[in-house]
């Protein structure tokens, strides 16, 4: 009991740090929104989606790595502590000065001539993180989950406060709307034409910070570059390094490529930039989705491990589906239905001429949701290269789909490729797993439930309501009518669960 009350805290407070993390950076984006133009919020997006990838690539799996040597019988933990650090500190710093020094072309090339610190302060912050990331795993290593959180936490704290000081503090006082007696001092730290530079700033700040909390790994730190006894465990992350790519390329692509792939003049009034722009912030809607994913992660993994054993765990599992795909097509529905509440999240009337993605967005995480409940075949039967095999082919279909449909789709392209991706994913994880691992799914009452919520949908947006609050009564009976055939159907097996 003790063992599992131990990695039921630490789950929590790892879980914790993750979710409220992107749940508090989501509610960023109203601020977002309302502060810049959809052109401006563009430049975030694209940025902020190669980062995606060079944060992998900064870290080229070593992290994964490290668990997994430190773990090892004869394994001497502070010496291999000492040269995977060595590995990642020489490897960032040396892509960071190659950044740095290219940052006027990179700029150029990604269209932002003129503000290479944008390119400056995101190489600073990838490297950052990365050099942090194997104390952190360090502390995951030694059970220092509480530590682990609180540094976490801290730094997302400092990352809102530091937009709202920027943002919104001294914008204000800065436009003359209060304070005045405090604009001299704002002149001189508050540059207006810095714009969206402030989000990237107050990241790599805060992310500098990681430095002297971690302080105590830092100074247990020596420098041991050894690359020939680091062999074993490069080739041993390669593996992890492509499969990272890959997923990223599923959940990134779209954002760097749409304002390229996208014919110019394709929304009436509207620039490629702005098109980006609206897109990355609709996608943040759908990130609600995301959220009740990662923290069932949290609790799934270790379930799914402990029921590895279980004669029982096929049915088990089947139903962990089924009530996971219930849940999460209420949320959809819930949404989906009630995006006349949720538009005001995002600020600006601009932004919400692109709502309709959210839907199909929603759509798509939720079938990345089935996805991961789906690879517990290939975690139990150790053959997680079909893990690899599988998310390189997602990363093709996103690909393709992405060059074929946002010509003609234009962000609603994305939106379907992204939903195209994590659907065929499932299916091919569905089919082979069937082969290794069968497990009962019900198949038939998962894509009932999803077409019962998909219609509702449908209803909600079909019938025009003019008044307010009638049209909220009407959406939220419509969710109630999802609970009533959920609870009409399953009552039997709820019961059954409660005993």
């Amino acid at each position: 009991m003790s063992i599992a009350k131990k990695l039921v805290g630490q789950t929590a407070a790892y879980g914790l740090s993750s979710i409220v993390g992107r749940a508090l950076n989501y509610l960023l984006v109203p601020l977002y929104t309302g502060v810049f133009a959809p052109a401006e919020y563009g430049v975030v997006t694209k940025l902020y989606a190669i980062v995606a990838f060079l944060n992998i690539v900064y870290t080229y799996g070593m992290e994964t790595a490290f668990f997994r040597y430190a773990n090892k019988p004869a394994a001497d933990r502070r010496e291999l502590y000492h040269k995977v650090q060595t590995l990642i500190l020489t490897s960032s710093l040396l892509f960071t000065a190659a950044i740095v020094v290219f940052s006027s072309p990179i700029a150029a090339e990604l269209g932002y001539a003129g503000k290479e610190k944008y390119i400056i302060w995101l190489a600073i912050t990838m490297a950052v993180d990365a050099i942090s990331a194997i104390p952190f795993a360090r502390l995951r290593l030694e059970n220092q989950a509480v530590r682990f959180a609180i540094i976490r936490l801290t730094n997302i704290f400092l990352v809102i406060a530091g937009n709202l000081f920027f943002l919104v503090f001294c914008r204000q006082v800065y436009e003359g709307q209060y304070l005045s007696g405090l604009r001299p001092l704002v002149d001189a730290i508050y540059d207006p034409e810095l714009g969206v530079g402030y989000i990237f700033l107050v990241n790599m700040v805060a992310n500098f910070l990681f430095i002297p909390m971690l302080w105590r790994e830092f100074r247990d730190f020596r420098f041991r570059l050894d690359l020939s006894e680091m062999k074993p465990m490069l080739v041993y992350a390669f593996p992890i390094l492509v499969m990272g790519l890959a997923g990223a390329t599923n959940e990134m692509l779209s954002r760097i490529m749409l304002e390229d792939w996208l014919p110019e003049g394709f929304y009436p009034g509207v620039s490629n930039e702005d098109a980006l722009g609206i897109f990355g912030a609709n996608y943040k809607l759908a990130i609600m989705m995301s959220l009740m994913i990662q923290a069932f992660r949290y609790s799934a993994e270790p379930f799914f491990f402990s029921q590895a054993q279980d004669k029982n765990s096929p049915g088990t599992f089947a139903m962990v589906m089924k009530w996971f795909v219930i849940v999460c097509a209420l949320a959809y529905l819930g949404i989906s239905a009630n995006l006349d509440l949720f538009q005001y999240f995002l600020g600006q009337k601009a932004y919400r001429t692109g709502m309709e993605v959210v839907p199909v967005l929603l759509l798509a995480y939720l079938f990345n949701g089935v996805y991961y409940n789906l690879t517990v075949w290939f975690k139990l039967t150790d053959k997680t290269h079909y893990g690899t095999y599988i998310t390189i082919f997602g990363a093709i279909v996103t690909v393709v789909a992405n060059y074929l449909l946002i010509p003609v789709l234009g962000y609603m392209g994305s939106a379907i490729a992204a939903f195209l991706c994590y659907f065929t994913m499932s299916v091919v994880c569905y089919a082979i797993g069937q082969k290794y691992f069968p497990v009962p799914y019900p198949i038939r009452a998962i894509f009932g439930y999803l077409l019962l919520a998909s219609g509702l949908i449908w209803l909600a947006n079909a019938l025009p309501i003019e008044n307010f609050w009638v049209r909220q009564v009407f959406h939220l009976a419509l969710c109630l009518v999802f609970v009533a055939v959920v609870w009409g159907l399953e009552r039997k097996g709820l019961r059954q669960i409660n005993r």
